[in-house]
């Protein structure tokens, strides 16, 4: 079955292509490779022909590209190694995928949790022992760019032990992005510090302020409507609401609506108010003139008291 197609994270599925031709026999880097436009059955059928030494291949990354079934039977019935790189293949190509040739998918951790565990479980493969904080400082900078953090792993392995948190901190050298849903929870928790971090880290990572008041309105717009959503339940004795309720009520996706919930439970009618009226405030100075982030930190501090 010489059709091998690849989804899921780019990163991993270029490292589980590379290691399973590799296995085969096969370098990548002296393999044609075919993407985007390039994709076409006049480019591929050429290449697709066994040499005179043996069995031959090619690599077809999908990326922008929207295969018709004449190229995918045209790919499946090559007598050549034909590695597919194919990110988010959807269910209709697995099932070809899976009849005529191999599917690996390498799906992307996505939880900060998971993240870490992927950075420790990478960091092991190369040697490197890295405690609980650094792996999660380097799943917190990074999120989902896996690519970044095998970069930084690749730095960090230049170095003596023992890997510090500390000194990882110092070689990555980047602050964690700000969290606007953390930057309100802290707020609402009354840590008036974690929430100006989290302003500041959203501010100086190129956020807009006049953006991230738009998203402060548009969060606490959601927030609320929780709120309205927990004081009708409790009066009719609806019982607990669900993440997967306020969703469907809100018309919003399951993650907008559970942070906002966790925010809405702190929260009474009348301190909601009293919020809704201070961003207001904060809006309206920021409009006529007040310097934008210091209108937006010194909302953040009034959100906290």
């Amino acid at each position: 079955m010489p059709l091998i197609a690849f989804s899921g994270n780019r990163f991993l599925a270029e490292e589980t292509l590379r290691d399973v031709l590799n296995a085969r026999g096969l370098q990548v880097r002296d393999l044609p490779r075919l993407a985007g436009e390039e994709v076409t059955a006049a480019n591929l059928e050429p290449l697709l022909m066994p040499s005179l030494f043996g069995d031959g291949g090619v690599v077809v990354d999908f990326a922008g590209v929207k295969p018709d079934k004449a190229l995918l039977e045209l790919l499946a019935s090559a007598p050549v190694t034909v590695a597919v790189l194919d990110e988010a293949a959807p269910a209709g190509r697995v099932k070809l995928y899976e009849a005529r040739g191999e599917h690996r998918p390498a799906p992307a951790p996505q939880k900060a949790g998971e993240v870490a565990g992927w950075v420790t479980g990478r960091g092991r493969q190369m040697g490197l022992k890295l405690d609980r904080e650094s792996a999660g400082y380097l799943a917190e900078v990074f999120g989902a760019d896996l690519t970044g953090i095998a970069g930084e792993l690749n730095k960090l392995a230049l170095l003596d032990p023992p890997l510090t948190p500390d000194l990882v901190r110092r070689v990555v050298g980047r602050e964690p992005p700000g969290d606007s849903f953390a930057m309100l929870g802290a707020a609402t928790t009354g840590h008036p510090g974690e929430a100006v971090t989290q302003l500041r880290r959203l501010l100086a990572s190129g956020e807009d302020p006049f953006r991230l008041m738009g998203a402060v309105v548009w969060q606490y717009g959601l927030v609320a409507r929780c709120v309205a959503l927990l004081k009708d339940a409790a009066e009719t004795g609806g019982g607990r609401v669900t993440e997967a309720a306020a969703a469907q009520r809100l018309g919003i996706k399951p993650y907008p609506a559970k942070k906002a919930l966790e925010v809405a439970r702190r929260l009474s009618e009348a301190r909601i108010r009293a919020h809704l009226e201070r961003i207001l405030e904060a809006d309206l100075a920021m409009k006529r003139g007040l310097d934008p982030g210091h209108a937006l930190e010194r909302l953040i501090v009034q959100l906290s008291l």
